[in-house]
């Protein structure tokens, strides 16, 4: 049972982008990366992987569009999120998707949360390093050079979902390589005068409340992730403004 459910977990992880929980081997599309259609006086890039595109939640529940739905609510306009994400994506693959982008121009402001699958596969934390500041300078860039226009969200911890208690995998080591992939994350980004906002901590409290986690058992519902852009909407806000 436990060689089952890790499988599973893995397929949930590293399959790509789609709505509905991917079979092993299913073969997927990426519809998160398609061009924005709403229009607004600023422009929102969100990078990362299933966090940012909101797996297994309607697309209005993922945190990109609940921050621009907050923002907006403040007359705000921003158009829809250009969102460079899909679910399994590590930081290596995440600049790969970036430079096939190919794009041109600058954003208003610039999310990125990247490296749980680093953790879940079992990579470097070293690479990580590595592969994280650049992308946080590519953020930058998008966002016209201007720092306080990027905001990077720390990992949450999928230890604590029922598919991460049946991973067979220890919940206790899980939480301990995302803090530490985390501590790496958060000291490069302050180092480069980045806004950072965390919300691991309240990721963890799926340990007990099931209204956190989206039907997959794996990732984050309507209601986490609205708690990540209320974490976030204050300090957009106070940019753009």
């Amino acid at each position: 049972m436990k060689i089952l459910l890790s499988a599973i977990l893995f397929s949930f992880l590293t399959s790509g982008c789609t709505k509905k929980a991917p079979m092993i081997n299913e073969p997927t599309t990426n519809p998160a990366t398609n061009p924005s259609k709403g229009t607004g006086n600023f422009t929102y890039l969100a990078l990362g992987d299933s966090y940012t595109i909101g797996e297994s939640v309607k697309q209005a529940e993922s945190f990109p569009y609940q921050l621009q739905g907050l923002l907006q609510a403040q007359n705000l306009t921003v158009a829809n999120p250009k969102i460079i994400a899909v679910t399994g994506w590590t930081t290596n693959e995440l600049q790969a998707a970036i430079k096939s982008e190919n794009l041109t121009g600058t954003f208003s402001f610039v999310t990125l949360l990247i490296g749980v699958n680093n953790q879940y596969r079992g990579y470097p934390l070293n690479t990580y390093k590595k592969e994280f500041s650049e992308l946080l300078q590519t953020a930058i860039t998008y966002a016209g050079g201007n720092k306080s226009r990027v905001f990077v969200v720390s990992i949450p911890d999928w230890g604590a979902t029922p598919f991460g208690k049946n991973s067979g995998r220890s919940t206790q080591t899980i939480a301990s390589e995302i803090d530490s992939f985390n501590a790496a994350n958060q000291e490069i980004t302050l180092a480069a005068g980045v806004s950072y906002t965390n919300i691991t901590p309240a990721s963890r409290n799926a340990s007990t409340d099931q209204s956190l986690v989206a039907d997959d058992g794996l990732h984050p519902s309507g209601k986490m992730y609205a708690e990540w852009a209320s974490a976030l909407f204050p300090k957009v806000s106070a940019v753009l403004k």
